[in-house]
């Protein structure tokens, strides 16, 4: 990379950052195909073919989703040991984890003005992280830092009154790392654990819990290949979840069938290619849909009561299930007949003839699973979104038996895995007495803040110190402009990542932004868990760097540190929770369906996490029944330029 000498250069060429012209690309006749062949021969066959290769192969989870593959059962293969289970995004992020060190002296090259004026792509492809690094205030440029100054400097930032302390994190790091980041911070006295999932599926965990008493996916891997029918809602698998496409193609192989419901016609969702089919799917693809519909953005609730409505005029309803096995059915079944089909259809766009076309299909099919991802969380009414597709499973007695349920496409690889651990403004009761059992205090009760509140609360001058575990909590919000005042407001932010990104540059603290270069998950040198959208937890394997004299640590070293300087010895051994299987065991002790965890170091047993997959209608709700909740269709508005 070629030294930038701003002072020679036009206004037309202020960049040091060379970019391609932009090139117009007519779209393909499916998703996947032989394009994806090619990125792997692209990638595998490069100068570091060899280490991607290794790192396919390892013994530890994929860390592209959380659809999940990998692990013990070798680094192709899913929680059923089914061969062949990697997909292009696995590949590109291992790619991505193996990209030279920045050079020694790379930020004395270039200053924080330069290093705004990448994308998030360019931020990305620098380089991974190699040495810790400080921008202190009045600085125009990060400058290296040793790490006894950054544990003193951190210990300081985080003695003011815990309600102005918080956490954010993302869930490419471990349960273990999550686990540990949450006892810390609630040892402190506060609730403030901001998380990215705050911003994508909080709302499917408020409409799960308050439905069915659980926050997650309620159908495992094995049943969902029981399924004669899929309803995909608001999802772009191919490009985000290209492995799903697998489970949709055989699906459909068996007679199955697929109802894809997007604003957007998704040409994967219509055909895929996939290698893992290589004679059948490959190069002719494989057709997806059965229908497709495409409702108006954020009417994807008009829909479902259309599907409700004709389901209840036609007698499709299983009233014998709803009596037995649901509460509060008959509001429901009431509010559904009520609503004018002028209304639904006025809202939702599409015709009369397209909405009976999906409860036929739902109605004739012996087992059916919804499934949706953050086109139907990204709505003004999104907790409604959830409540009206369990309303509709639930019409039909499709939750509570094998090959159907409820299922949330999550997005990052171990993002569950996070809110399993407790790191959530909003602990559970159980998990907190068992973390107050551990600590031998009380523990906050009142909520802290969630990402967006944390943002709002560093808007108003409330937060001083922010620890953030892997994520971008810049790029993640809405108004980057707020966000980055926000971030100005707080005096010191600590960022723990693997690789530079725009929320490094744009996201500075008032005093003092450190960056702390950690190990990707394949690169631990001890053992790490983590978990999938499905519920399943995954071991992954010891590894090693390619980074040849990089000075990284790793997340459980840097937090289990950290503790010890704020807290001491007391009430626990902080220090020792720098041994991974110790804080395994104390995980199987405190986090409901993970006592296998305080085993796995022996055993090397993965395993589905107990009371989340339901194979028959009992649920963890006071009454045991499903709570159906009535919901009312949206006012859509266009926004106004004010607005």
């Amino acid at each position: 990379m070629a030294e930038p000498s701003p002072e020679s250069r036009s206004p037309a060429e202020a960049s040091p950052w060379p970019r391609p012209p932009l090139q117009i690309a007519h779209g393909p006749d499916m998703g996947g195909g032989l394009p994806v062949i090619q990125y792997w021969a692209e990638k595998t066959l490069s100068l570091k073919g060899l280490r991607i290769w290794q790192t396919l192969l390892h013994k530890s989870a994929c860390l592209s989703c959380a659809w999940g593959t990998g692990g013990q059962k070798g680094g192709f293969r899913n929680e059923l040991g089914e061969p062949l289970q990697r997909c292009m995004k696995s590949v590109q992020s291992i790619a991505a984890e193996l990209a030279p060190g920045l050079e020694p002296h790379f930020f004395d090259r270039y200053s924080l003005g330069d290093l705004q004026e990448l994308t998030s792509l360019e931020a990305d492809r620098l380089g991974r992280l190699s040495f810790p690094v400080i921008h202190r205030a009045g600085s125009d440029r990060y400058e290296p830092i040793n790490w006894e100054e950054i544990f003193a400097l951190a210990t300081v930032a985080l003695q003011p009154p815990p309600e102005r302390v918080a956490s954010y994190s993302s869930g490419r790091s471990s349960n273990e790392a999550a686990y540990l980041l949450q006892l810390m911070i609630r040892a402190l006295g506060t609730n403030n654990l901001a998380d990215c999932s705050d911003l994508c599926h909080a709302p499917s965990s408020v409409g799960l819990s308050t439905v069915f008493g659980t926050a997650t996916s309620l159908v495992s891997l094995e049943s969902l290949q029981q399924a004669d029918g899929v309803v995909l809602i608001g999802s772009n698998a191919p490009a985000n979840h290209p492995r799903l496409m697998n489970e949709l193609i055989r699906l459909r192989d068996r007679g199955g069938k697929v109802i894809a419901i997007n604003p957007v016609r998704e040409i994967g969702l219509v055909k895929f290619g996939s290698p893992a089919f290589p004679l059948s799917s490959l190069v002719q693809g494989s057709e997806i849909s059965s229908l497709f519909l495409q409702p108006i953005p954020g009417s994807d609730l008009a829909l479902l009561t259309g599907i409700q409505k004709v389901l209840l005029e036609n007698g499709w309803v299983d009233f014998d299930y709803l009596q037995a096995h649901t509460e509060n059915w008959q509001a429901v079944i009431d509010q559904v007949s009520a609503t004018e089909w002028e209304s639904i259809i006025a809202t939702c766009g599409l015709t009369l003839t397209e909405i009976v076309a999906a409860a036929e299909m739902i109605h004739s099919s012996k087992n059916v699973v919804f499934a949706w991802a953050m086109g139907i969380t990204h709505q003004a009414n999104s907790v409604d979104n959830i409540y009206s597709i369990a309303n509709t499973a639930l019409m039909t007695g499709n939750v509570g038996k094998p090959g159907a349920g409820m299922m949330p496409i999550r997005g990052h690889s171990n993002v569950q895995g996070f809110g399993s651990m407790g790191v959530t403004a909003h602990l559970k009761d159980s998990i907190r007495e068992a973390l107050e059992q551990l600590l031998g205090k009380s523990l906050k009760r009142e909520s802290g803040y969630d990402a967006r509140a944390l943002i709002e609360a560093a808007d108003a001058g409330e937060v001083d110190t922010l620890l953030c575990l892997g994520g971008n909590l810049y790029a993640a919000n809405p108004d980057l402009t707020q966000a980055k005042r926000a971030l100005g407001n707080i005096d010191t932010i600590i960022y723990m990542a693997t690789k530079p990104n725009q929320g490094h540059f744009h996201g500075l603290a008032r005093q003092n932004t450190i960056i702390v270069p950690v190990f990707a998950r394949f690169e631990n040198p001890h053992k790490t868990t983590v978990e999938s959208g499905n519920n399943f937890v995954r071991l992954n394997s010891p590894g090693k760097t390619h980074l040849k004299e990089a000075d990284l640590v790793t997340e459980i070293d840097f937090l289990a540190e950290l503790a010890h300087r704020i807290h001491g010895e007391d009430p626990i051994q902080w220090r020792r929770l720098h041994d991974t299987r110790y804080v395994r065991q104390l995980i199987a002790q405190a986090i409901p369906g993970y006592e296998k965890i305080g085993e796995i170091d022996d055993t090397n047993a993965e395993f589905t996490i107990g009371g989340r997959i339901f194979l028959e209608p009992k649920f963890p709700t006071p009454s045991g029944k499903a709570e159906m909740q009535t919901t009312p269709l949206p006012d859509l508005t266009l926004p106004t330029l004010s607005e």
